[in-house]
């Protein structure tokens, strides 16, 4: 049998799972399926890789020896991989642009923009609500862009390897029944909503614990949190089960209203996001200002937006918010 890739995977998840048993959960195998295998590799290699013991495995001097290669073997592969598919994408002729978002109405205004500035380009997209799974997707050379965000001066996924753009930053507003009490006044105090429920679509940076840090200058710990789809906070807000958070550019919607958290607690800043060696300057220029001319529009389409805009621009107005406020 010759040595492939596939049995370096393999001794590298058993070394780093501590027994077969649980290796070959990981690895989706039945125990003796993964045994064979691993007595197959140790014959290939010329001897024992683990020995087996009570409280699971442990690598043998040949073990330590093959598992120190695959930790040069194994990223150098993916390496090659990731460049790869990004050196294959800047040889096609540019008719296809992949693009991932976590904020589904800017998302959706991007494309609509990027259809009259590049009528000749098929746009696809890939949703999600992880910026980290984006990121990966952008280092692998899967996505050409992604539209995503920080909390404040939280720095974006992988910020060492890939490029991001700041397209705007708003300040998070709370959605809220359009007969809720609060949902009368120009802004609504943080502190005012101690007594609510919560709803927010998930994401693996720190809002939540930024939100929970407001909460606590505020005097309060936040009651339940609904972590879910854009869609369904929707409706726990529409159907008064929760209070929602949201961007400020956040679009009209029947049942609900959104208003101004006083003081700006909580800002979001909007990130557009690419490899370097995947994207030629001038298509990183076009969806760069093409993304910002989308969220004109989106800000322009809120009423609580542009009211929280104008108030904004008066002599002695607070300053807009700024990424360095972050809660």
């Amino acid at each position: 049998m010759e040595l492939e890739l596939r049995h370096l995977k393999t001794i590298r998840t058993i070394a780093d799972a501590g027994s077969l048993t649980r290796a070959a959960t990981l690895l989706g195998l039945a125990q003796p399926a993964l045994s064979a295998q691993l007595r197959r590799i140790e014959r290939a290699l010329g001897g024992t890789l683990f020995e087996r013991g009570r409280y699971g495995v442990r690598a043998t001097a040949l073990g330590e020896l093959v598992l120190e290669r695959t930790r040069i073997v194994l990223p150098a592969v993916s390496q090659l991989q990731q460049e790869a598919a990004r050196f294959a994408r800047t040889q096609r002729d540019g008719k296809r642009l992949r693009l991932g978002g976590t904020h589904g109405p800017l998302l959706g205004a991007l494309v609509d923009r990027l259809a009259d500035a590049a009528p000749g380009t098929t746009v696809t997209t890939c949703a999600s609500w992880s910026e980290r799974e984006l990121a990966g997707q952008l280092a692998e050379g899967r996505l050409d862009f992604a539209l995503t965000g920080a909390c404040g001066s939280a720095l974006p996924p992988d910020p060492r390897h890939l490029v991001w753009e700041e397209i705007a930053v708003d300040p998070v507003f709370v959605m809220l029944p359009e007969g809720h009490p609060l949902a009368r006044g120009r802004e609504v105090s943080l502190a005012a909503l101690a007594p609510e429920e919560w709803a927010c679509v998930p994401g693996d940076g720190c809002f939540a614990d930024c939100f929970t840090a407001a909460c606590a200058r505020a005097g309060f710990t936040p009651r339940r949190m609904y972590e879910t789809d854009t869609a369904s906070c929707v409706h726990l807000v529409q159907v008064g089960r929760a209070v929602g958070l949201c961007r400020a550019t956040f679009p009209p919607t029947p049942g609900l209203t959104t208003r101004p958290l006083a003081g700006t607690p909580l800002v979001w800043r909007h990130l557009l996001g690419w490899h370097p060696a995947g994207q030629r300057p001038d298509t990183a220029a076009t969806v760069v200002a093409e993304a910002r001319r989308a969220h004109a529009g989106a800000a322009a389409r809120s009423d609580s937006y542009a009211r929280w805009l104008a108030r904004r621009a008066e002599p002695d107005a607070a300053p807009r918010p700024r990424a360095d406020r972050a809660s």
